[in-house]
């Protein structure tokens, strides 16, 4: 078991809730400068007083303490200003994907019965509201659409521009959200975040407005976080690493969020060189494909302070890249779930690389983590097993899933993250795989985990993902998709053989394909069943 005394101080006690943090924020830092999106650039002053005539409209629309409303959108100003209007008017947020098509967004918003939806039009070709109505999904509960930015096909019918949406929100009395705002508690809800859905359909952990905000404020204590940085926002806000551990946290402590609508990397080394970025949290593939780009050495990116990442698999040679190249003076690696706020484990500055790389760190603070056997008792330290989480993070359950709710929770307050891990004798945690990922091969566990940081050892690859396939023979055996280094020549075979070179025979996988790139979600995570999908559809003889 691992856990430690609070290192600073409880967030949650500090702001109370999230609305709370709106006004804290405004006071403490006044004039400086809380977003900078374009041509746009609120002050923490101005924000807040954008997020309550938010707050207005939403009421204005109907929307009551405890309903639910959406938002389905880029990074963007809008973003942030409509979420803290959701937050002040004590109603709970629904984030949406926006990679999701129209039935699945509907599916989101029906399951949130919610009140009204905040979304966008001409985003990257696409208008949601038109993919919404496309759907055919009856939708009895949702009032109203407002569409921040941009216009499409939408019919006037229920759909409100942005700047009316603001003007009806005018006839509220700010004393009747003065009082509305004194209502809610830090025990209420604060929203509903829809797992990705990568091992079944999503399912929504709704957490409150005190674990966000305790979580979120011991995460910027940890990585460093503080008042006067330029944080660029790559994570889509929709995920808890761009809304909680991104604009959320900045605000806590006074820096100024950058939002990034779309992932490009030659966009993203143009900002951080124009807009003096300091902060660039993302997963290792982000890293990844910055230091493999033919830009890099034009750009200026002495900027550059602190980076926060995880999720995946990290060579110990990327943590030294990212200082060296990069010059990131902190590189802090973590881990955690929506299940459990989005966070559980995190290094700690001070944490030598291969720490950095090869854990995800110990338990945050008043948070205990242990690695069990199916039983659910501890396993001896250095031993696989189940990682599971208890404490203040852990969501109060699935959204009208009692059952889900009390398989993932219902074990002591234990939740069952489904994660395979091994933690030292210094409590520090490795994500070794997915439980669903393991494959079995001629009676051998294999983990795809282990597997990829084994082949990034070697110096021609950039990036390596791994599943597990039928095999008549041995049960399963691996097949990795590889990308190779920058001017780098891979072929199957030779990497075949430096693999039987640097790892047991059961390890070594049986098929690779070398590839330009490989499919990535939203988060930046591999998706692997689009792997499977490509493997299914191959078509050649099995190399020997």
């Amino acid at each position: 078991m691992t856990t430690e005394a609070t290192e600073g101080c409880r967030g949650d006690l500090e702001f109370g809730t999230i609305a709370g943090l709106v006004g804290v924020a405004a006071r403490r830092y006044g004039a400086a400068v809380a977003v900078e999106d374009g041509e746009v650039s609120l002050s923490f002053e101005g924000l807040s007083l954008e997020a309550r005539r938010a707050a207005r409209g939403l009421m204005a629309l109907g929307v009551d303490r405890g309903d639910c409303v959406a938002i389905w959108a880029p990074n963007m100003w809008e973003w942030i200003v409509a979420a803290l209007g959701v937050h002040l008017c004590g109603a709970v947020l629904i984030p949406i994907n926006t990679r999701y098509k129209g039935i699945e967004a509907a599916d989101l918003i029906g399951r949130g019965r919610a009140k009204a939806l905040l979304t966008v039009a001409g985003f990257l070709g696409t208008d949601y509201v038109a993919l919404l109505r496309g759907s055919g999904v009856a939708l009895p509960d949702l009032g109203a659409i407002v569409v921040m930015r941009g216009s499409g096909e939408a019919a006037p019918d229920g759909v409100l521009s942005w700047e009316r949406f603001l003007a009806d929100g005018e006839g509220i009395d700010e004393a009747e959200l003065a009082a509305r705002e004194g209502e809610v508690s830090g025990e209420d809800l604060s929203d509903i975040l829809f797992t990705s859905g990568t091992t079944g359909a999503p399912k929504g952990a709704m957490c409150t407005h005190a674990q966000s905000l305790r979580a979120y404020r011991d995460w910027s204590e940890v990585v460093g976080l503080r008042r006067g940085d330029r944080y660029l926002v790559v994570a889509p806000f929709f995920h808890c690493f761009g809304y909680k551990a991104g604009w959320l946290a900045a605000l806590m402590m006074g820096a100024t969020v950058l939002p990034q609508a779309v992932f490009d990397v030659g966009a993203v080394l143009a900002r951080v060189e124009r807009d003096k970025v300091t902060v660039l949290p993302g997963p290792p593939t982000l890293y990844q494909m910055i230091l493999g780009h033919p830009e890099l050495g034009a750009r200026d990116l002495s900027s550059l302070r602190l980076a926060v990442t995880g999720a995946a698999v990290i060579p110990v040679e990327l943590i030294e890249r990212m200082r060296r190249e990069l010059a990131f003076e902190r590189v802090i690696t973590g881990y955690g779930l929506t299940e459990a706020c989005g966070i559980a484990t995190m290094c700690r500055h001070d944490d030598d690389p291969e720490t950095i790389a090869l854990t995800s760190g110990r338990a945050i603070p008043d948070v205990e983590v242990l690695v069990v056997d199916a039983q659910g008792k501890e396993v001896p330290r250095g031993e696989p097993g189940e990682v599971v989480v208890r404490g203040y993070n852990v969501m109060l359950g699935y959204l009208d899933d009692p059952e889900g709710t009390d398989v993932a929770i219902g074990r002591g307050g234990w939740l069952d993250t489904g994660d395979i891990g091994i933690m030292n004798d210094r409590g520090y945690l490795r994500i070794t795989d997915r439980k669903k990922d393991m494959f079995i091969m001629g009676g051998f566990n294999v983990y795809p985990a282990e597997l990829e940081r084994l082949m990034l050892i070697n110096e021609s690859l950039t990036q390596v993902a791994v599943i597990g396939a039928p095999d008549p023979t041995m049960g399963e055996v691996g097949v990795a998709f590889v990308v190779p280094r920058a001017g780098a020549e891979v072929d199957e075979a030779s990497l075949i053989a430096w693999c039987r070179a640097h790892m047991a025979n059961f390890k070594v996988p049986r098929r690779i394909f070398v590839v330009d790139s490989l499919p990535l979600n939203a988060v930046g995570k591999v998706q692997k069943f689009v792997l499977r999908q490509r493997l299914a559809e191959a078509t050649g003889p099995e190399p020997a």
